[in-house]
């Protein structure tokens, strides 16, 4: 390899084109709202909520790591939520949504495939269909009967639509409610991580040879970034947040639970991002009650993607937060945990059916 080519390698993973992806009651209301506060990160420590785990093993034998919060009263009317993590993220990402939650709903919170406490498996196997059959098999496990509401961050939210243009006849039945927050049904190539388009598009012919380099050579890339912690919190606060005002913890736990993601399994999974193209799905959704949610500053996935969505579901609740990132479920969790307690009330009063009302503002 040239030494031009190396230089720009290292200039790519260094600005974070890689690493930076590898750690990063109403209708309609088209609004953009103010970031609110943080909620407090010191009052229940971050990472700290769990349930004994069980394993759920997916049709190509991949054991799952799965968790299951009962709720604190027998409502047959109240839908499960399923939480789904995005890439290179666990289940800790929900953090502040499972703290909300705790005790009012029955919740599912599972690692993806190669994340956080979940197995592996053949490299062939690391598609975006794969992870919604993934997702099938939870539901086989742990919800054999009765309503669902599937919530999706980023990675977690392509798979929904997955599972959706996989399994249409469960949306609006067995599904009845599904939140889409900071993701995107396709043309993912377009994305610039907040670079000058231009110049991403100079670079992306490199693309294959850094993701080779992170995929073949994962303690290489590990040490170096180790070796250089003040640059790791730098890639995750700029390409996971949009404000400089998300505490330092927050930001540190954010990193920590990326950096537990194998490089390798990045290397794997990454190609499915240029490949995914979920729009077709996304009418499905017509059938029940949705919630879509971005950030305006995201540069992972743009709130442009969402804007997209929205305009083919009218009848969901859309907002773009001013201000904020990707990782709105840890830099806004007031906001994205209200916006999920409409989403379920929507859900658990149309059994399925979507709403008609406007949002306010």
């Amino acid at each position: 390899m040239s030494n031009g080519r190396e230089g720009m390698i290292r200039w790519a993973l260094r600005a974070g084109l890689v690493a930076g992806g590898a750690v990063a009651t109403t209708m309609v209301g088209r609004r953009m709202a103010r970031r609110p506060t943080i909620s407090d990160p010191e009052s229940v420590p971050l990472g700290s909520l769990h349930t004994e785990p069980l394993t759920v093993t997916t049709d190509d034998g991949v054991a799952l790591c799965v968790e299951v919060e009962e709720a604190d009263h027998d409502d047959p009317a109240a839908p499960t939520v399923v939480f789904l993590p995005g890439f290179c993220l666990s289940m800790d990402a929900f953090h502040f949504q499972r703290l909300d939650l705790s005790g009012a709903v029955r919740c599912v919170f599972y690692d993806q495939r190669g994340h956080g406490r979940s197995g592996r498996g053949p490299k062939e196997h690391a598609t975006i269909e794969q992870l919604a059959r993934d997702l099938r098999a939870v539901l086989e496990a742990t919800v054999p009967t009765g309503p669902v509401v599937l919530i999706g961050h980023s990675l977690g939210g392509m798979v929904v639509m997955a599972y959706a243009a996989a399994y249409p006849e469960e949306i609006g039945s067995r599904i009845v409610g599904a939140a889409l927050i900071s993701t995107s049904p396709g043309k993912l190539a377009e994305m610039t991580l907040g670079l000058p388009a231009a110049l991403v598009r100079g670079l992306r012919p490199f693309s294959p040879g850094v993701v080779g380099v992170v995929t073949n050579r994962p303690m290489l890339i590990k040490r170096g970034m180790g070796a250089d912690r003040d640059v790791g919190l730098w890639v995750t606060r700029r390409l996971s947040f949009g404000s400089n005002d998300v505490p330092p913890e927050v930001v540190r736990f954010a990193g920590a639970i990326l950096n537990t993601t194998p490089l390798d399994v990045f290397g794997e999974f990454f190609p499915e991002f240029d490949r995914h193209d979920k729009e077709a799905a996304l009418s499905v959704f017509r059938s029940c009650p949705t919630l879509i949610l971005a950030g305006s500053k995201d540069v992972l996935t743009p709130a442009e993607h969402s804007r997209g969505m929205a305009a083919r579901l009218p009848e969901a609740e859309f907002t773009v937060l001013d201000g904020a990132g990707h990782l709105l479920i840890l830099e806004c969790p007031d906001h994205v945990n209200a916006a999920l307690r409409r989403l379920l009330e929507r859900a658990r009063l149309s059994g399925g059916r979507p709403s008609t009302r406007r949002a306010a503002g």
